[in-house]
C-alpha cells in the first residue's frame, strides 16, 4: 500500500488522452480540447445506462439531439447559441452525467465544479463564460423536451409521467432516437463541430 505524505493535498486534476491535464478546481480553457469532450461524452451514459436496446445512450447523442432541437424550434439560431446547445453538458466529459435527483441531493459543491468547467469551456471556444439567461432558459427548453423524447423512446417513461418531470409539450417532434456505438456518437459529435462550428 502507498502511504500519502502528511502535507500532501489530494490530486484535482484529470489527465486527458490528448495530454492536457484539466485542473477541477480551477479549469484552464487551454486545458480544453473538443477531441477529449468528445471522447468522454461518447462514453458517458444518459439515464445511468436504464435504457433500452443493446447500445447504450451517450451524453454526445443527446448533445446533438439538444443543438437539434434548438436549432430547429427556436428563433435564437445565432451560430455561437447552437454551439452554446451542443455543449450544455460538456463539463460531463470530466465529472460524469448524475441524474438529477442526485445532483439536487450533492447541491452547491457539484454545482461550483460544473459552473467553473462551463466557463472553461465556454472561454475556449469562444463564448461567454455565462449566457444570457435568455439564451440559457431556451437551451434548458430543448433539453427537457429531449429528455422527454429520451424519456418516452427509450427509458420506459409513459407520457404522462415524462410530461409531468419534463414539461407538457404542444408539438413533440417526429424524431426516431437509434442509440449507436460510442465511437460513432464521438465521430458525429466531432464531425458536427467540425462542419459547423470550427
Amino acid at each position: 500500500m502507498i502511504k500519502r505524505k502528511k502535507n500532501s493535498s489530494p490530486r484535482a486534476w484529470q489527465r486527458m488522452l490528448s495530454g492536457r491535464r484539466l485542473d477541477l478546481l480551477d479549469p484552464s480553457p487551454l486545458d480544453v480540447e473538443i477531441t477529449d469532450i468528445a471522447l468522454g461524452l461518447s462514453r458517458v451514459t444518459r439515464w445511468n445506462g436504464q435504457t433500452r436496446g443493446v447500445q447504450p445512450y451517450s451524453v454526445a447523442e443527446h448533445s446533438l439531439l439538444v443543438e437539434r432541437l434548438f436549432s430547429e424550434t427556436t428563433p435564437q439560431k445565432q451560430i455561437k447559441w447552437r454551439l452554446a446547445a451542443l455543449l450544455h453538458d460538456a463539463p460531463e466529459y470530466v465529472i460524469g452525467d448524475m441524474i438529477s435527483p442526485f445532483k439536487a441531493m450533492i447541491g452547491d459543491e457539484y454545482r461550483s465544479v460544473e459552473q467553473r468547467l462551463q466557463a472553461a469551456i465556454h472561454l475556449r471556444f469562444g463564448l461567454p463564460p455565462i449566457l444570457p439567461i435568455s439564451v440559457v432558459k431556451l437551451i434548458k427548453k430543448s433539453d427537457r423536451l429531449a429528455a422527454y423524447i429520451e424519456a418516452t423512446q427509450l427509458a420506459g417513461f409513459s407520457q404522462a409521467e415524462a410530461r409531468r418531470f419534463f414539461g407538457n409539450f404542444r408539438k413533440i417532434p417526429k424524431i426516431k432516437i437509434q442509440p449507436c456505438t460510442a465511437d460513432n456518437a464521438r465521430r458525429k459529435f466531432l464531425n458536427k463541430f467540425n462542419n459547423v462550428f470550427n
